[in-house]
Order: C-alpha cells, then sequence, then structure tokens
C-alpha cells in the first residue's frame, strides 16, 4: 500500500520514491523498480508522503494543466502545496466561506439549502462520531467475555444508538454539541470496561481531561488525538479547504476548526481503539507514564515512540470505504474524506457523508 491511487489522486508513501514523466505518463520508481505507470490526464493530484522526489518537468506539467502537487511529512503533517496560476483553491475557500456566511442570520429568508448547510454538516461529523463510539463499544462487548461489563457496554452502545435518532432532529448547532457531550461523557464513562481486568486499576478514568490530562489513559489519548489532529489538518489542507473556518466547532483565532470538525468521526477508529488495544496487548504499561506537579500524566519518551509506531502500523490496515466501494490505508481516510467535504461546499453532491466502516 506504498503507492495508491483514491479519486483520480496519487498518494505516494514509499520512502525514496521517484516520481516522473515518461512521455505523457506518470511513472513512479522505487528502487530503480517502476512500481506505477498511469495517464497523466488521469491524475486531479499528487500527495507526497516524506521524501519524495518529483522531477521538475513533472511539477512544471502538473503546473501548467492545474494538477496540484502536495508535500507532506512522512506523518502527514502539511508542508506545502504546488499548483499554477489558475486553480479551484481559491474558489473552494470562498465556497466555503460562503457557506458559513450564508448560515448566520443575515441569510435570504427561505433559503433554507444554505441556511442549513453548516447544520447538515455538523450532524454528519457527529453522527459519523456516534456511529464509530457505539461500534467501539458493541465491539468490546463482544470480546470482553464477561457478563458484568456487557451488561453495561451494551446498554450505553444502545443509548448512543437513540443519540443518533435525537440528532436527526436537533434544530440548531447548539443541540448538536449537547447531544454530542452527553453522549461522550457517557462513552468514557464505560470505556475502561474494554481495558482487561488486572490494568484497569491503572488505567481508571474520571470522564475526560484534556490540559493537562489527569490520569494515564487521557494523557495517551491525547497523545494520539493531536497525531490525529496533525492528520487530519493535512487532509483539510491537502485539498484546498481553509482549515480555520468550521461548520460544527466555533471559528477562533489559531483555531483549525474544520480540521476539529473532520476529526470527530475518526477518533473512536485512529485513537480510542488504538490505545485500547496498546494496555490490552501490554505494549504500554502503568509505568510507561510520568506525573507531574499539579497532577498531570504524560507518557515517558519510549512510550510515545512505541505510540507513534503503533498509529503509524495502524494508518497501514487496511478497509472497504463504505461509500467508495474500494479498499484503502485507514490513513488514507481522512484525505478522501476532505474531498467529500469539499465536494459537498462547492455543491457537487448533495450532502457530506461521514465515515462509518464496518
Amino acid at each position: 500500500m506504498s503507492i495508491q491511487t483514491i479519486e483520480n489522486t496519487v498518494y505516494i508513501m514509499a520512502q525514496g520514491a521517484y516520481a516522473h514523466l515518461d512521455n505523457d505518463t506518470l511513472r513512479i520508481d522505487i528502487e530503480r523498480q517502476t512500481k506505477l505507470r498511469v495517464p497523466l490526464h488521469h491524475v486531479g493530484a499528487l500527495v507526497c508522503f516524506g521524501n519524495v522526489l518529483v522531477s521538475p518537468f513533472l511539477m512544471h506539467r502538473c503546473a501548467d494543466e492545474g494538477k496540484a502537487v502536495v508535500f507532506l511529512s512522512q506523518s502527514g503533517r502539511f508542508k506545502a502545496r504546488l499548483e499554477g496560476p489558475v486553480s479551484g483553491n481559491v474558489l473552494l475557500r470562498q465556497a466555503q466561506h460562503r457557506r458559513l456566511f450564508e448560515n448566520s442570520a443575515s441569510v435570504v429568508p427561505g433559503d433554507t439549502a444554505s441556511h442549513d448547510f453548516c447544520l447538515t454538516v455538523a450532524k454528519s461529523c457527529i453522527a459519523g462520531k456516534l456511529k464509530n463510539c457505539r461500534q467501539v463499544l458493541q465491539r468490546g462487548a463482544r470480546e470482553n467475555g464477561r457478563e458484568e461489563d456487557s451488561a453495561t457496554l451494551t446498554p450505553t452502545a444502545d443509548e448512543l444508538g437513540r443519540a443518533l435518532t435525537r440528532l436527526e432532529h436537533a434544530p440548531d448547532l447548539d443541540a448538536v454539541r449537547g447531544i454530542e457531550g452527553d453522549a461522550a461523557k457517557r462513552y468514557f464513562v464505560v470505556l475502561g470496561l474494554i481495558v482487561r481486568p488486572d490494568a484497569r486499576a491503572a488505567f481508571a478514568m474520571n470522564g475526560r481531561s484534556r490540559r493537562p490530562p489527569l490520569d494515564r489513559m487521557n494523557a495517551m489519548l491525547s497523545f494520539l488525538y493531536a497525531m490525529l489532529m496533525n492528520d487530519v489538518r493535512s487532509a483539510v489542507e491537502s485539498v484546498g479547504l481553509d482549515p480555520q473556518i468550521g461548520f460544527l466547532h466555533a471559528v477562533r483565532p489559531g483555531r483549525a476548526a474544520l480540521a476539529l470538525d473532520l476529526m470527530e468521526e475518526f477518533r473512536p477508529l485512529l485513537a480510542d481503539r488504538l490505545a485500547l488495544t496498546l494496555i490490552n496487548r501490554r505494549q504500554i504499561a502503568a509505568d510507561d507514564f510520568l506525573e507531574r506537579p499539579g497532577g498531570a500524566v504524560t507518557l515517558k519518551e519510549d512510550a510515545r515512540k512505541a505510540v507513534v509506531t503503533a498509529y503509524q502500523e495502524r494508518k497501514q490496515e487496511t478497509l472497504m470505504h463504505p461509500l467508495l466501494e474500494s479498499s484503502l490505508a485507514l490513513g488514507m481516510a481522512p484525505f478522501v474524506q476532505a474531498r467529500l467535504l469539499a465536494r459537498a461546499v462547492r455543491g457537487d453532491v448533495e450532502a457530506y457523508l461521514p465515515f462509518c466502516p464496518k
């Protein structure tokens, strides 16, 4: 999965890969062996992770034809975006800003499609989060094997299902945020029951604490969420969206509100499940954490390296995208979802659909 083509975008993840032109064909070589050949007119954009060499001729040709070349670090942090003088980037951002403006009180009366855009996207993001959180609890109840734990996990999963019904009828963003906050509180109360019994005391959590995390589980979740946020922001920027302009999270200086919106559906998949796996497989233990003065808890250096390695391995796992009906690496899912969100912003599709694999 070192090279993937999704929605006419070529993602190059192999370190040392060389992308160049061969007549009118994009050719990608790894260790002097050709791994991919595709006609350039079939390529919409090129996304390069880490140490990937792109020939000047290919960059010039992409610029001439309006094809973006995006450079990210190996871990997915946004570095740069190369594009020609004519690009959909500014038009996409204009559409994004217009969507936010249309949601204000100045919207033309009766224009419900524009007025409801922010609310619709917000509902989709939270619906994806609730469905994926519900799946974490249901899977935990199945694999736990302890009837007393399942007796708590299953009803909470059912309550998240009822929250989805309430979400459909939420009249405004405040109601959406309230439903999400209540569901998250219920979710984190029982999440520790998925931890193996002999480690529950060490990894007990009294709700979600962020700045700073006050227990080991919160410390690990915060670390994973930070890496996830970095990946999702890279995905948003790679398609040309403005990461500062969100539809669910309030716009504030220095806050990547749109990345936070898109991140919601990925928290259970790329962070919560991984944290539980690392604990249950004894890859992370109680003595891998430091308690700071004031109660803050952080991962030790060796533990951080282990979590980063496990996170990168998790992103390489493949699954079926329910909408595209094609297999892709989990780490590519935020980039696919960012492109789908861009389509919704432009009005190319009726609605944004979250990522909820089965």
